[in-house]
C-alpha cells in the first residue's frame, strides 16, 4: 500500500470516511473543486511575486545572484504546492 506523508492508506480511508459523515457525499466535490481554485491562487501568487522580484532586481540594476535564493525558495514552494495538488487531482 502506498505511504503519503507517513499516513498510510488506512488512515486516509479513515479521514475520508469521517468528511463524507460531516459533509455529505454530494459536497465532497465542491470541497475539493474550492480547495483546487485556492491551491491555483496561491501557485498564481508565488508565480507573481517571483516575476515582480526579478523585474524589480533588473529594472534597479541589482545582481540577479542576490533574487535567485528568493527564487529557488518560491521554486520549492511551488513543487510542494504542486505535489499537494497532485494527488488531490489523482482522487
Amino acid at each position: 500500500m502506498p505511504i503519503f506523508l507517513f499516513i498510510s492508506a488506512v488512515e486516509i480511508a479513515f479521514v475520508m470516511f469521517v468528511a463524507v459523515l460531516l459533509f455529505g457525499a454530494d459536497k465532497i466535490p465542491e470541497i475539493a473543486r474550492n480547495l483546487g481554485k485556492g491551491m491555483k491562487a496561491i501557485r498564481n501568487a508565488t508565480e507573481e511575486i517571483k516575476n515582480e522580484v526579478t523585474k524589480s532586481a533588473t529594472k534597479n540594476g541589482i545582481d540577479q545572484s542576490v533574487t535567485n535564493g528568493v527564487t529557488k525558495e518560491l521554486e520549492e514552494v511551488k513543487k510542494e504546492i504542486e505535489d499537494l495538488t497532485g494527488t488531490i487531482k489523482r482522487k
